[in-house]
């Protein structure tokens, strides 16, 4: 299966009551990930927009920074996030993520079931 850019679904909306709004392309749709996940999916952020404080339970986070500058929480420490860095949230853990930033900051986002 090929999915081409066109044919991706985009959501636009707050994430997690988070300042502001977020667009997120689905990369693929969950019903393809088989219950194994939750989501495969490619998240921009504007300047001063975050994905608010969240937690996992019975999952685990995934995140790669494509673009941009942002901060996340990760064990009660905040820490600033750069092209390259990968951010993993285990699962009982709490966090969030916000573009701080003078662009969009962008990431592949991954949900994996435990």
């Amino acid at each position: 299966m090929i999915l081409k850019k066109e044919q991706l679904k985009i959501e636009e909306g707050n994430l997690k009551n988070g300042k502001g709004n977020c667009k997120r392309e689905v990369l693929v749709d969950p019903k393809y990930l088989k219950g194994q996940a939750k989501l495969f999916a490619k998240i921009s952020i504007p300047v001063g927009n975050s994905i608010g404080m969240h937690d996992h339970v019975e999952d685990f986070e995934v995140y790669y920074i494509l673009k941009g500058k942002g901060q996340v929480l990760d064990n009660y420490e905040i820490i600033e996030v750069n092209v390259g860095d990968v951010i993993y949230t285990a699962d009982g853990n709490k966090h969030f993520i916000e573009n701080i930033g003078d662009e969009d900051l962008e990431f592949i986002a991954v949900v994996i079931n435990e």
